[in-house]
């Protein structure tokens, strides 16, 4: 519901009226600012008299306590419609899952190619909560798949789903790759480069896996197998812990923010937790959690003791400021790629 107040104009002469004892001639107001009178006269703040030639001004309170009467009833309708939302999906929800298994895995593995593999990510995607692993091994992608890809990732990262990429060395000379990367990691998401041969593949939720299965990538491997899945998350794990941390906002030219609001850092570093944070300050726990993993990350802490410790620092002032970054790799300390 769209609520419109007094802009300024309007506000100027409401109390010009309101100096003149509350009374004005309907032509001197329109003389003196035209839109303004009507826009009093719209929103009930100059009640014009059909029978004369006046305008008198309303209390104000009494617009402001039916503007807020308007809200809440606006407020409560929006919750009871959010409480029935998703119950009034539920035929949808019986149709999808009854649905004959037209392009979802029938086995724990299936092996797909070429077109039925988007289909595939799409419609996982779709069901996704939690979180995504992947390992992008190889140079640049195309500029198209990539804008996709950033569109996609912002909205998952908008949600409170988490976002940890792999890279290898190669995509630290690569601008568009650079700049993707930047871009992501300020919305939340966490990008490492791992300077060894690792397969390309995509967990979801640690509940399915997207596994190329040929050089081109033109085919996939479905996984839906609970213990080939544990497997593959323990792979991905122990790569994301040996691989290295990369400054993209330096890489890309950009400032180094940590990308936290810095209310929720200072809750953080005055001993809060997660739990009484998210109530302070009005936000979900997975969002909450989402930003202490990226404050552990950019801090390089191993634990929400250790984070509180380097934010507070030893002389109860933060460790770094929280625009700068602490130094990592770049290809020129390192005499190139």
């Amino acid at each position: 519901m769209s609520v419109r107040l007094p802009n300024e104009a309007e506000r100027a002469l409401y109390r010009e009226v309101v100096a003149q004892g509350g009374m004005v001639l309907l032509r001197e107001a329109m003389e003196q600012d035209p839109d303004a009178a009507l826009g009093l006269i719209e929103l009930g703040l100059l009640l014009h008299h059909d029978y004369g030639q006046m305008l008198t001004a309303a209390h104000p309170r009494a617009f402001g306590e039916r503007v807020s009467a308007e809200l809440r009833s606006a407020a409560s309708g929006m919750l009871r419609a959010a409480e029935h939302a998703a119950s009034r999906l539920e035929d949808l929800v019986q149709a999808y899952d009854a649905a004959p298994r037209r392009g979802r895995p029938s086995r724990p593995l299936r092996l797909v190619a070429g077109q039925q593999i988007a289909h595939h990510i799409a419609r996982i995607e779709s069901e996704m909560r939690e979180e995504t692993l992947a390992a992008q091994p190889g140079g640049a992608r195309p500029v198209g798949v990539m804008q996709q890809t950033r569109a996609r990732s912002l909205g998952f990262l908008a949600t409170g789903i988490e976002l940890r990429t792999l890279y290898q060395p190669g995509a630290l000379a690569d601008p568009p790759t650079v700049d993707y990367a930047a871009t992501l990691t300020a919305a939340g998401e966490r990008f490492r480069v791992l300077d060894e041969p690792f397969q390309r593949m995509v967990i979801f939720d640690r509940r399915a896996a997207v596994v190329s299965a040929a050089a081109d990538d033109r085919q996939a491997m479905i996984i839906e197998d609970p213990a080939v899945l544990a497997t593959l998350v323990d792979r991905f794990e122990r790569d994301w812990s040996r691989a290295e941390r990369i400054d993209w906002q330096a890489a890309a030219g950009r400032p180094r923010p940590t990308g936290v609001p810095a209310e929720l850092t200072e809750l953080l570093a005055a001993g809060l937790t997660q739990k009484a944070i998210a109530s302070r300050l009005g936000l979900s726990p997975r969002t909450v959690a989402g930003h202490i993993a990226r404050l552990r990350e950019f801090y390089d802490a191993e634990t929400l003791f250790q984070l509180g410790w380097q934010l507070r620092g030893a002389s109860g002032r933060p460790a770094a400021p929280p625009g700068e970054q602490p130094p990592v790799r770049t290809a020129e300390k390192e005499g190139g790629l």
